[in-house]
């Protein structure tokens, strides 16, 4: 019997230890804990201009996310997990402040984690990124009726290598601006492990952080992109889905595609400075 209960021991000891994480940190630089959160299917690279400028006197947390290619996908409940991971991760790393900045999908993570009780975040800065993406895709849609087997998924699912391929150099196309980084985009499109990809972006979608906004304390400054709509559509878009925050700065980037820290890394540097020097 001991031997058995020895042996179950061991056993747990080595899965958990051999558990897949569903992020991993690097840390860059020395001083206030900043952490930077990726978009969808992006990785701690887009942040590449920020590093260069801030970790002389910022210790900044680079997150990536299972699946996106730098860390090993994991099996499923791909978001939460890794809303879970990060939200413990600032929880093990709480006797400083936080300031959390992320980019897109990284931006609506950001305001969830402002949202929990118990974290030790100073403040929140938002690039491009909205509280509930499904409302502005599939409008009047429930984002919690969406399911993982539905026609879209699986077509994409079945998508062979080079239609997946050309789908994500159009879509690069639309969220950055020189062809130079049109290719970084795509690249990091491409090498997301499919099931990840998929199944992850339904994930995104049915998190909806608009009725949590009403908890936020901290202060929150969100730099959006002008383009492809326009700064008065866009304004307006970041007015309805941040309805429910009391108070946020708020600037735009007129000339700027999605990722503004590819076509307007000066403009953004200058903005984060004002937060990040305080």
């Amino acid at each position: 019997m001991k031997r058995i209960i020895l042996f179950a021991i061991a056993l747990f000891i080595f899965s958990h230890s051999n558990a897949q994480n569903a992020i991993k940190t690097t840390v860059k630089g020395s001083g206030k804990p900043v952490l930077l959160l990726p978009g969808f299917a992006s990785d701690h690279t887009v942040w590449d201009s920020v590093v260069t400028e801030f970790n002389d006197h910022n210790e900044l947390h680079l997150v990536n996310y299972a699946g996106f290619g730098q860390v090993q996908s994991i099996d499923s409940l791909w978001l939460p997990r890794v809303l879970k991971e990060i939200k413990s991760y600032i929880a093990q790393n709480n006797s400083e402040e936080w300031t959390v900045v992320g980019h897109s999908m990284g931006g609506t993570i950001a305001t969830w984690l402002a949202a929990q009780e118990n974290l030790n975040i100073k403040q929140v800065v938002v690039i491009d990124g909205l509280p509930g993406t499904a409302a502005l895709m599939f409008p009047g849609v429930d984002p919690s009726t969406l399911t993982y087997d539905s026609p879209y998924n699986n077509q994409m699912l079945t998508m062979t290598d080079e239609q997946f391929n050309q789908m994500a150099v159009m879509m690069a196309q639309g969220m950055t601006s020189s062809p130079e980084h049109q290719n970084l985009v795509a690249k990091s499109i491409k090498k997301c492990d499919r099931k990840t990809y998929v199944h992850g972006y339904t994930d995104y979608l049915k998190l909806d952080v608009r009725p949590l906004l009403k908890q936020i304390t901290v202060p929150v400054t969100i730099i959006a992109a002008g383009l492809p709509y326009g700064v008065d559509a866009a304004t307006q878009t970041y007015k309805k889905q941040y309805s429910n925050l009391k108070n946020y700065d708020f600037h735009i980037k007129a000339d700027s595609k999605h990722f503004i820290m590819y076509d307007a890394p000066n403009w953004l540097n200058e903005k984060l400075h004002a937060i990040l020097d305080l």
